[in-house]
Parts: C-alpha cells; sequence; structure tokens
C-alpha cells in the first residue's frame, strides 16, 4: 500500500475534521448553506480579498488593496485566515500556509458566516449567484474598453467608484418585495448572460431583484423630495451620459447592494462565527498542544483595542451576555414571567433579526460598556485623550458612527438648481464635519458624471455653506439660516 505524502495526509485529516465540524454545527442547530472549501496560497487569497468577490472587474484600486494587504502579511502585521462568499452554496476558501488546527477553526467560524448569510433577515435580498452575476458584469466593462478605450472607461469608473457608498438598499428591499408578488417580470432573461446581447434597449429588467435600477427612465429636472440613492438617480437622470455609462453605474451600485448587508452587521456577523467557533472547536478532541494553541489563537482574534472597535471581540461579547441573562433572569424578570434557559433560543433570535446598530441599541448594557472599557476619545493637538465614558453616550456615539455605515449621508436635493440643470446634494450634518479636501475631490468626479455644475450643503466650523464646482474651479458661499 503507497504511503500518504504529508500534503495527502493534511487534506485528509482537514476532510475529516469539516465533516465533524460539519456534524457539531448542525447538532448546536446551526443551519448554513452549503459550503465547498477550497486551499489557495496567501497569493490568491489576498487577490480575492482585494477584490472583495472573484472575478469582479478590474481597476487599480484592487491593486492598491493588494500590496498593502500583501505587504502587511509579509512583514507579520496582519494575516486573512479565510475568505468566505456570500452565495447559495457558499464558497469558503482556506489559505495554505494555514496549519491544521488553524484551518479548523476557520472551518468552524466559515459555517457561523454562512448560517448568518442564510438566516439573517438583511442577507434575505442578496443573490444567491453573484459569483456568476460579477463576471458577467467584468465581461461587460471589458466590452466597454475595447469599445471606448481603456483610459475612457477607468475615468469614468474612477468617479463612480468615488461616491459608490451612495445607495439606498431599502430601494432595492422595495424592488423586491414588488418583484415577488409576479410569476415573472417581463423581459426576464433566462440566463445572466442574455442581456449582454440588449444593451441597445434596457427597458427590461434582467432579473427579479434589479427591475427597477436596470429600467432607463427619461431625465428629470427635479425631485420633490429627497433622494439618498445617488448612484441610481445619476443613472437614471444624469443629462449627457452614453449607455454604456449608465451601465456602468447600476454595475457597481448592484455590486454595492450586495455588500451592504455585510457591512451593516459586520458586529453581529464576525461575533456571531467567533461564538461559533469557539464552542465547535471546544468539542473536537484536541490535544493539549492544540488546545492551548487554539487559546492563543482565539484570544489573538478577540483582542480589544485600544482605538478602534474589534467587531471579533465586541459581537463575541454581546452574545455571551444575551446567552447568559437570558439563562439566568434576575428575581424581578422571573417575576415578570421570564423563564430560565432560554439563552440559546434568545441568541438564535437575535441572529435573525438585528442589524448592528440595533444589536448595540437594544444589547450593549452599562455593565458591558464598562466592563470592556469602551468610551469615546478625540484628539487634542497631538494627543488623543478620552472624551466620554458616560455608557449611554459612548453607547450612542458608538451607534451613530455606524449610520450610514460610516459614510457621509448625502441626499439629492435638487436637479435642476438655478433653473439650469444644476445638481444640488445637501449633506444630513450630524456634528461630524466632511473632510473638506476629499468633498473637493468628490465633487470634481460628481461634476464629471453630471456634466453640469453640482453644489453640495453642508456646515463647516457651525456654519452653513454651499460648496460649488463648475468644471474648472471650487466656490464657497455661505448660506443664510431660516
Amino acid at each position: 500500500m503507497t504511503e500518504l505524502t504529508p500534503d495527502q495526509k493534511y487534506l485528509a485529516e482537514l476532510s475529516d475534521s469539516i465533516e465533524k465540524i460539519w456534524e457539531i454545527a448542525r447538532r448546536e442547530g446551526l443551519d448554513p448553506y452549503p459550503v465547498n472549501f477550497e486551499l489557495v496560497p496567501a497569493t490568491i487569497m489576498y487577490e480575492f480579498g482585494s477584490y472583495g468577490l472573484p472575478g469582479r472587474f478590474s481597476h487599480w484600486s484592487r491593486g492598491k488593496a493588494y500590496y498593502r494587504m500583501k505587504t502587511e502579511y509579509d512583514y507579520g502585521l496582519s494575516k486573512i485566515y479565510e475568505l468566505v462568499v456570500n452565495t447559495n452554496p457558499s464558497y469558503a476558501f482556506l489559505m495554505e500556509q494555514n496549519d491544521l488546527l488553524q484551518n479548523k477553526v476557520v472551518v468552524a467560524h466559515v459555517l457561523g458566516h454562512t448560517d448568518m448569510f442564510k438566516n439573517n433577515v438583511y442577507f434575505k435580498h442578496t443573490s444567491g449567484n453573484m459569483i456568476e452575476k460579477v463576471s458577467v458584469n467584468a465581461d461587460r466593462i471589458r466590452k466597454y474598453e475595447y469599445e471606448h478605450g481603456m483610459d475612457e472607461v477607468e475615468r469614468f469608473l474612477d468617479a463612480v467608484l468615488a461616491i459608490e457608498e451612495h445607495i439606498d438598499p431599502n430601494v432595492r428591499i422595495k424592488v423586491a418585495r414588488e418583484a415577488a408578488d409576479d410569476d415573472k417580470p417581463e423581459g426576464k432573461p433566462e440566463s445572466p448572460y442574455d442581456d449582454l446581447w440588449k444593451l441597445a434597449d434596457r427597458k427590461a429588467a434582467d432579473d427579479a431583484e434589479d427591475d427597477e435600477a436596470r429600467t432607463r427612465l427619461k431625465p428629470r429636472r427635479s425631485r420633490a423630495e429627497p433622494v439618498k440613492d445617488l448612484l441610481l438617480f445619476l443613472a437614471e437622470h444624469a443629462p449627457n451620459l452614453a449607455e454604456w455609462q449608465r451601465d456602468i453605474l447600476l454595475i457597481v451600485r448592484e455590486e454595492m447592494l450586495y455588500l451592504v448587508p455585510q457591512m451593516q452587521t459586520k458586529i453581529l456577523n464576525e461575533g456571531w462565527a467567533s461564538f461559533w467557533h469557539a464552542r465547535i472547536i471546544r468539542q473536537l478532541d484536541l490535544s493539549d498542544g492544540d488546545a492551548t494553541a487554539f487559546a492563543q489563537m482565539h484570544s489573538g482574534v478577540l483582542a480589544p483595542s485600544r482605538m478602534r472597535i474589534n467587531p471579533y471581540h465586541l459581537g463575541y461579547k454581546i452574545l455571551e451576555d444575551i446567552e447568559q441573562r437570558w439563562d439566568n433572569p434576575t428575581e424581578e424578570q422571573l417575576a415578570k414571567g421570564w423563564l430560565p434557559g432560554k439563552g440559546r433560543e434568545k441568541i438564535f433570535e437575535v441572529r435573525e433579526i438585528e442589524s448592528d446598530v440595533s444589536l448595540l441599541r437594544n444589547y450593549l448594557t452599562k455593565e458591558l460598556v464598562q466592563d470592556l472599557d469602551l468610551y469615546l476619545y478625540r484628539k487634542e493637538g497631538d494627543e488623543w485623550v478620552i472624551a466620554e465614558k458616560n455608557w449611554e453616550k459612548v453607547r450612542d456615539g458608538i451607534i451613530a458612527s455606524m449610520t450610514n455605515f460610516g459614510y457621509p449621508y448625502l441626499t439629492v436635493l435638487d436637479a435642476d438648481y438655478n433653473g439650469n440643470t444644476e445638481l444640488c446634494l445637501k449633506h444630513q450634518f450630524e456634528a461630524q464635519e466632511l473632510d473638506l479636501p476629499y468633498a473637493q475631490k468628490a465633487l470634481e468626479y460628481l461634476q464629471y458624471i453630471w456634466s453640469r455644475p453640482v453644489h453640495l450643503e453642508t456646515v463647516i466650523d457651525d456654519e452653513p455653506v454651499r460648496l460649488s464646482y463648475d468644471g474648472s474651479k471650487h466656490a464657497r458661499a455661505a448660506i443664510e439660516k431660516e
């Protein structure tokens, strides 16, 4: 009998461990998507990490992200243990350089993520075949590069990616719910590839979830109500865009909408995956050395940071606290009808219905803020100092930093400003000023897309101002207070 090579032994042991971990996860109540695991070298892992999804369209910013990740890995500053894709079935990429124990932990962690993908309400409307979709999108953009030149397409992508966060996920949810009422929307293609041949006529939807986004409307000069979805608004109403440019706006928007639920649930998702990898791995038959190595790896992943929130740590601690409190209600809670031993049931409910904002609002308690030593800080001169330790203000400050995923909240105020088809946006100011150089650069990109002067109302030094760019120069004017 031929003896197995070290690599073959590793793969056989890993495959056996995956089966055991899957059995434990299902026994504990997890209900993940089926997962295809693949071992890849570090270079491939960082390529996938920089693109966000395998097969996504190329852009110079992906290469910049790749070299940053690779440099941090080469110098031992950071390491990606895994990458998992929210599809059905899901795809998880394990790093070849991980040892067997590390990849066992990663597998257990991945099953926590895919359970979240399948069961959390914020993921309900994400596409189950997104890898195929981004590949189609990449083919489209390559086609545009061939037809219009790489420099021209890259210039337009630069502009769109500078504002890609300014979408409205609620528009997609509404569209998906309306589409679910129809057996088959008129014009729906049989596969994602069909509409490669229909770019000249985009009146029909290319799938049920994106029928509104994929419908070309006649440009309108003004809107009665502020509009948050800037990418969709530009695709529909920018006066001088070519069809390929409108398509790129909608491609970027579609891919951002897919990523939004992960932005909405970062703390809950990483906390949930960490919560379950801890419980699953402890049920494996580990040697003393592996048990010690796992404890070190787990504590490293969950290590708190002085200057920023570690989502793994905060999510894990909140879930642990919820389970403990619902397992052991107080005398007052028992008097109100609470039943002990409901912790596991409660955390599964939290996994299903909460986002990061609601998780922190409902479950970040005074005791947790104090135990985790959470605080708000600010910079005074060259020093960072603690600005607030009151638990409610700390909780509310953390939540505020997550509003609109930490990006400025902008709305379209008027598409016919000055009666001259100029575009005016409003920054919904909440005590956090814009980075002025960044805002001015974004206005330049926006003016390039709109092809007319653009304006942005905001607050600087406690005074309302209007920033403007007409294609050649920037301007700033005070806004009279009403």
